[in-house]
């Protein structure tokens, strides 16, 4: 069986800390907790699942501060979490067969992230995540702002989740300042380090700068291709607020020139025309979503709804304003399938029993 050292930065995160520490106990077999200059009791909650508790000066730099985490790990993986993120319990299975299972000659492996649900819990936005790393091979976190492990060595993808659980309180700006702090020190922020401070301007509403550095970001031929259909994505949002709706439609067809149609993008085209009553145009690019396979995208920004339950609600809506209400009904069927308690599917499920009741459509099992 290999053996898993969990190391982790931690700074006031006493509400959410002993959380995530109940949901691994029992599967890693070191904790490392390193306090960046907490001012409440984490480092007391810490103390209670691990004697290993450092400190470590804030330099406004993750990734100091996670080399740092991981040059105390001991064991035969290393693996990091935020205090904000557990295992849930079928994940936490997962997780002790991979301790038995997983091959000698595996150097990183990735776990799939999952940040955002609705309201019945089920994962709605996911992407896959480095998450373990063969700790005698030293692999080093660069970036001192949404820091990152290069991908390298043998490197599997697992069926392992980390479940995000944020919580209230933290400085919203608190990135926004490292990254300017790097500007203003004279560091050229690289591809991916431009698309996260774009991010970053938008999140706090300073949209003509993040217009800017978007399309900074787009241009450049460096970049991860999933961040830019992310880009493409943000940017349109952007342009939107700032009432310029056709460059934000044409932002989204720019995503086209980095891969091929996601169904998250094609379901930002259908809401645009959906939104202007254009139910022919919206209703071919929700069918073109219906045609993606979120499987085909491992690696991408997946936002789950996107691939069946919102593109089938919204077809039942085109459909039946343009008259076809047996397509109407029919998407509705897809929709209830996938989220039968959702609010709006129960509308419109009242909707189509009026519809069957005056023999406009036939009921279907």
């Amino acid at each position: 069986m290999k053996t898993f050292s969990l190391c982790m930065i931690v700074k006031n995160e006493e509400e959410v800390l002993a959380r995530c520490m109940e949901s691994v106990k029992g599967l890693v077999d070191e904790i490392i907790i390193v306090d960046t200059g907490s001012t409440d009791k984490t480092k007391e909650i810490a103390l209670k699942y691990t004697d290993k508790v450092y400190d470590f000066e804030w330099i406004q730099d993750f990734a100091a501060a996670r080399n740092f985490a991981f040059e105390k790990a001991t064991k035969d993986y290393t693996m990091w979490l935020d205090a904000d993120d557990v295992i849930l319990e079928e994940d936490a299975k997962k997780f002790l067969e991979l301790k038995e299972t997983i091959a000698d000659d595996v150097d990183m492996a990735m776990f799939k992230y999952n940040v955002g649900f609705d309201d019945q819990g089920n994962t709605t936005y996911s992407y896959y995540r480095e998450r373990i790393f063969r700790t005698s091979n030293h692999y080093p976190w660069i970036g001192k702002i949404h820091e990152v492990i290069v991908p390298q060595g043998n490197l599997i993808n697992l069926d392992i989740a980390i479940t995000h659980k944020p919580h209230g309180g933290k400085d919203p700006q608190r990135n926004l300042k490292i990254f300017e702090k790097m500007i203003a020190d004279g560091d050229k922020l690289c591809a991916r380090e431009l698309f996260y401070y774009a991010r970053e301007l938008y999140y706090n509403e300073r949209y003509e700068e993040a217009v800017e550095r978007f399309e900074e970001f787009l241009d450049d031929e460096g970049g991860w291709v999933e961040d830019k259909i992310s880009a493409s994505r943000d940017l349109a949002i952007v342009y939107y607020r700032l009432g310029q709706d056709e460059n934000a439609v044409h932002s989204l067809y720019r995503s086209f020139e980095f891969d091929e149609p996601r169904a998250e993008v094609c379901c930002d085209i259908g809401k645009h025309f959906f939104d202007r009553e254009k139910f022919k145009i919206a209703a071919f690019w929700y069918n073109v979503a219906l045609s993606k396979n979120i499987e085909d995208f491992p690696q991408g920004f997946r936002v789950n709804d996107t691939y069946d339950f919102l593109p089938n609600i919204q077809l039942s809506v085109c459909y039946d304003r343009m008259g076809d209400y047996e397509k109407a009904y029919e998407h509705h069927l897809n929709s209830q399938k996938v989220k039968p308690e959702n609010a709006a599917v129960i509308y419109n499920e009242k909707y189509f029993n009026g519809l069957i009741e005056r023999k406009v459509i036939k009921r279907r099992k």
